[in-house]
Parts: C-alpha cells; structure tokens; sequence
C-alpha cells in the first residue's frame, strides 16, 4: 500500500511536469488535454469532435512524444479498405506469406475523420479497439500495449460521411469538444507557428511506466455510495425509468447502457488519482460525466428543435 501511495504522488509530479511540457507546443485547449490524458491513463478512447483547424493532430502527436509512445495517423477516406488499417499477407521472395503490419500496430492511433470511412473499415478499427487485437487469415496479433484510438470527428461537414452508430460510439471511453481558441490564444498560436523557432518535446513516460500507472488506477479503493451515484446517474437518462427527471422523459430517446457505468467509475478514479485523492468521490464522477455519457445520450427531434443541449440534460442530473 505504501508503495502505492509513493506511486500516486510520483504520478501527480509527473502529470504536472507532462503538462507543461505539452503547452510548450499546444496553446490553450486545457480541458481537451486533460480529457485526452484521463483517457490515456484510465485506458480508454476517445473521440475528438471539433471543426478543421483547431490542431487535432499536432496534439495527439505532441501528446503521444510527451508520453513516450509511438504514433500513427490514420486519414479515413471512402476508399478506405479494412486490410489498409490492419495490414495484410504477401508472397514473399520464398513464395511464403509474410504479414505485413498496418498502422494500426501502435501506442497511440490517431483515427483522423473516421465517419468518412465506410461500416466495413470502422468495423475493423472498433473491433481492434475492443480486443486488442487483430485477426488475419485465421491468425491472431496482438496490439502494441499500452494501446489507445483517439478518433476525431468533423461535425459541419456531413455529406458523404458515415456516422457512428451507438453500438460503437460506446466503444469510446470519452467524447471530447473542441472549441475556438480565444483571441488571446490565437494571438500566441499565430506568432508560435509563423517564425522559425521550433520547440522539441521531451518524452517523460516510457510504454511500460503508463501500464503500471494504469494498473494503479484500477487497484483504487472506491466507496460503495460512489458506485452507486455513478450507477444512479446513468439511470437518470434512461426516459423509461423511475428515477428519469422531466427533461430526460422529454428530450431523450434513448439512455446510456452500463458500459457507461463503467467508464465513469474508471474515469473518476483517475481524476482523483491525477488530482492527489487516493479515492474518487461525487465530485470526481461528476467532472467526469459530460465527457462520457454526451455520446451515448440520444436526444430526439423535440431537443434539437428547441436547442436542448446535451450537456445541459447531463448537468440537471447532478
């Protein structure tokens, strides 16, 4: 238990230094980074919505140095095959078949506009994701470890995009909103990226220092109260329970299933553990929730005529 303690506070000098080393290169954008880091140490996915611009890829890649993991970025197209990803048999120069890995075969995947790519391919990607894994010709492979798919998602442009269905969006841990920079922080990415300096990110974390730390955070003690709220909460937006408020029953079609329960007691494990708590608490559950039901909620056509947000549904549940 000791040297569990000793973990936690080493975790939490590093968490601080390792933030500091992203805002080297990526200015603003806190909460995301916080999210994407959550995700990382709790051993999730997580999906990034946000319009072009707003360097999705030069943070997971900035992330991905800081952490010590490899990096591979995908860029989903309609063209895209399943073996593009995964990877596929040849003929070798001995006339045998030698497996040829596909980007997917590393640390960190960066899914760049995955509801571009056709069923087929996302099917692919989300079964790696899930088993970690992956099966070609009736062989197995497994994925790199620790092994996380940050997905991103372009929410203006819809035409000739295949959504996600919900089966597979809740596959991914977190959902992440990516807003504008403020003026004042586009003012710093403009003169940070328009001259000659460049900044160079030193890695912190090796592989197999995060799988420990995320086997710390599973060994966190959590209190039966805490579990239940979580639980409780997930409840709240399902419309057909009892426990479902006035809002739920009006604009909510359908409700998030217990994987969501899951998540939200892994997530608030390792924001306390990130924030120097031994345990999580309601708190932690809480700063944790947007983030992981805003996808598995489905809002029906009354919320969106009246411009009922999904965040606001989620914060009157607290």
């Amino acid at each position: 238990m000791s040297n569990d303690v000793e973990a936690v506070k080493q975790l939490v000098a590093k968490h601080t230094t390792l933030k500091k080393e992203i805002s080297k290169v990526i200015i603003g954008q806190e909460k995301v980074i916080n999210q994407i880091l959550l995700s990382v140490f709790a051993g999730g996915h997580a999906l990034l919505i946000g319009v072009p611009g707003l360097a999705k890829t030069l943070m997971v890649n900035t992330i991905s140095t800081a952490l010590g993991l490899n990096f591979k970025r995908i860029q989903f197209t309609p063209d895209l095959m399943p073996s593009d990803i995964l990877g596929s048999e040849i003929l070798d120069e001995n006339r045998k078949f030698k497996f040829i890995k596909g980007p997917i075969f590393s640390n960190i995947v960066l899914a760049d506009e995955i509801n571009r790519t056709p069923p087929k391919t996302q099917a692919a990607l989300l079964e790696a994701m899930q088993e970690k894994s992956v099966t070609v010709a009736g062989v197995n492979y497994p994925l790199s470890k620790p092994y996380f798919v940050l997905a991103t998602q372009n929410p203006i442009e819809q035409e000739g995009t295949y959504p996600l269905p919900e089966a597979q969006l809740d596959r991914f841990m977190f959902a992440i909103h990516l807003d504008y920079p403020t003026f004042e922080e586009e003012v710093a990415v403009v003169k940070s990226t328009t001259g000659s300096i460049t900044k160079s990110i030193n890695p912190l974390f090796t592989a197999s220092e995060i799988e420990g730390y995320q086997q710390l955070i599973k060994r966190v003690p959590v209190a039966d109260n805490v579990v239940e709220y979580a639980v409780g909460l997930v409840s709240k937006t399902r419309p057909n329970t009892t426990s479902a408020g006035e809002l739920v029953k009006k604009y909510i079609d359908w409700g998030a299933g217990p994987r969501a329960s899951q998540s939200l007691i892994i997530a608030a494990k390792a924001h306390a553990i990130l924030n120097g708590k031994f345990s999580p608490d309601i708190a932690n559950v809480q700063a944790v929730a947007i983030g992981i039901l805003r996808h598995r909620i489905l809002r029906n056509y009354k919320a969106e005529a009246e411009k009922i947000s999904i965040e606001s549904i989620i914060e009157s549940l607290f």
